[in-house]
């Protein structure tokens, strides 16, 4: 299949529009410079949202990413984050991949913090080249955090066996049905310890001389509005995306660029068939969607 076929279409279909249009503005639209608007929301998962709302992954997103990259009048690339966060591998992985497309296409990369872009959300953030929100935005929570349940006790009480034969010393740790041991705890500790050191050099990396040393720690997982994150130099200035980016790039029109959803997404399936799957299943899905809304919730959304 012809990799460009996308592109001409959306092409083909710019022109027969344009030919509608009175004089300069044809002459705009079909000759005038782009800046492709990606949109990254939901909460940060190499897995789909049990609900069917949308997630960020390398997979969700590479697709969006490569088209909006790859428009010929290319002008600016806008990330619009709304994220609480989630997977740390997968908030690298996308923004490794944001890089490598602006670095090859040569283009700037802007990103607007819209609710919250905040922990792996403020991670996609700063692999822009500019970062901006609104005064009311939630940024920041630089930090590292792990949550599970403790499950002690249940199986016995559903009259429930469970059998778990491992070769290891520490090839099983953190089970939910046994007691939590301190040593589990402090291995985990140092997991997080070492993720958190490289979300910090990230953030030094990307933001520079940018960052505030005011002396407040900015990176104690700690969220700011806005208007605080710019004082502190975690973005570069406040306003909307169409405001910055009229103002940046007058003559550009934007070219909203989403994440193509699975079809029994479109069709709005995928919640129904998962939860119709029954037991374990229908558990599974129910505490992930309370984990999900949690994340949100967090920052009073």
């Amino acid at each position: 299949m012809d990799e460009k076929a996308p592109q001409k279409f959306t092409d083909m279909l710019t022109g027969k529009l344009s030919s509608k249009l009175p004089g300069k503005l044809a002459e705009r639209a079909e000759r005038g410079p782009v800046v492709a608007v990606v949109k990254l929301h939901g909460v940060i998962t190499p897995t789909p949202s049990p609900m069917s709302r949308p997630t960020i992954s390398l997979q969700t997103v590479e697709s969006a990413l490569t088209r909006a990259f790859g428009h010929d009048r290319l002008s600016a690339v806008v990330l619009s984050i709304n994220s609480p966060g989630g997977a740390a591998t997968q908030s690298a992985l996308v923004a490794d991949r944001i890089r490598g497309l602006a670095e090859e296409k040569k283009v700037p990369v802007l990103a607007f913090c819209e609710d919250v872009a905040a922990s792996g959300g403020y991670w996609l953030a700063c692999a822009a080249d500019e970062v901006y929100a609104h005064p009311t935005s939630m940024v920041g929570s630089v930090g590292v955090v792990s949550a599970s349940f403790g499950l002690t006790g249940l199986l016995e009480k559903l009259g429930v066996e469970r059998r778990v034969h491992a070769a290891g010393t520490h090839k099983v740790r953190l089970d939910p049905f046994r007691p939590e041991k301190d040593e589990d705890v402090q291995w985990l500790r140092g997991l997080q310890d070492e993720l958190h050191e490289q979300f910090r050099d990230w953030v030094r990396k990307r933001r520079g001389g940018k960052l505030s040393d005011s002396g407040e720690d900015l990176f104690s997982g700690e969220v700011w509005t806005g208007a605080k994150a710019a004082e502190l130099g975690l973005v570069d200035g406040l306003g909307t995306l169409r405001d910055i980016v009229k103002e940046r790039f007058p003559d550009a029109h934007l070219l909203t660029v989403e994440p193509r959803k699975p079809l029994l997404a479109r069709l709005g399936m995928a919640s129904s068939v998962r939860f119709g799957r029954g037991g374990a299943d229908t558990v599974l899905s129910a505490v992930e969607a309370l984990e999900h809304r949690a994340m949100w919730n967090r920052f009073g959304l």
